[in-house]
């Protein structure tokens, strides 16, 4: 006959067992659902920042891990991000206009992988409609040609030439600046890569930096005359920009 000790011991083993299967099982669900994973920063964001960068992955939610290496970075530095996957970009806008008009928010910036760097005019657009400017959006190989209305501080595209990824183009009602740079040139780069690559990373979080420092966003509200500031590709590394714009 079976001690009740030992019982209790084969129980207790069941449930931890079933227990590690359930989180299992609950990881993998939302990792191919897109649930939005907030990493928040381990220590308060630098006084008067008001920063949130919302990162944004693409297809399938398995091939933009690289952006949750450049959250946990923008974590150790005390700035809020959040990483969702593209088919959320609605949900991200309205969040990140809720924030802003609440306060809680000052300066919203925007960086997207693949299909995720594909939607962010469409949450630039977005925000726009709700009187939110966007100060920095950054994409990495947008993989259609998109179109960019509204108000951006300065907008980001790189793109790898020689792959799939594409130049963003503007539309008549775009205030702010925007930059193709192309980066085919960059050791190792490609499609797959260009949000895992060092060096971009490095690009991408100096970009967020620079942002932040700088403080809220500075463009034309609607109705003024600004004319919208482009600029031809960049070959990166070392090349000439070229003098005709976008």
């Amino acid at each position: 006959m079976k001690s009740n000790s030992g019982s209790l011991f084969s129980k207790l083993s069941f449930l931890l067992l079933r227990s590690s299967v359930s989180l299992r099982v609950a990881a993998i669900v939302v990792l191919l659902t897109g649930m939005t994973v907030s990493v928040r920063p381990a220590q308060a964001a630098p006084a008067g920042s008001g920063a949130h960068v919302f990162l944004v992955r693409g297809v399938l939610n398995i091939f933009s891990l690289g952006l949750d290496q450049i959250a946990v970075r923008l974590q150790q530095q005390g700035i809020t991000a959040t990483v969702s996957n593209h088919m959320l970009w609605a949900s991200i806008a309205d969040e990140a206009a809720a924030e802003y008009k609440s306060g809680r928010v000052k300066t919203v910036i925007l960086v997207g992988h693949s299909s995720g760097a594909t939607c962010l005019p469409d949450i630039v657009a977005r925000l726009d409609r709700q009187g939110v400017p966007v100060k920095l959006a950054i994409g990495l190989d947008s993989v259609f040609r998109t179109s960019l209305a509204g108000r951006v501080g300065h907008y980001i595209n790189f793109y790898v030439a020689n792959g799939p990824g594409t130049r963003v183009q503007q539309a008549k009602d775009f205030h702010g600046k925007l930059e193709n740079v192309d980066v085919e040139r960059v050791p190792g780069i490609s499609h797959l890569t260009i949000d895992k690559n060092q060096l971009m990373q490095q690009k991408v979080i100096a970009a967020i930096d620079a942002a932040v420092r700088s403080g809220p966003v500075q463009v034309p509200a609607h109705g003024e005359s600004r004319q919208p500031v482009a600029h031809e590709t960049t070959r990166e590394p070392g090349a000439k920009r070229a003098s005709v714009a976008d």
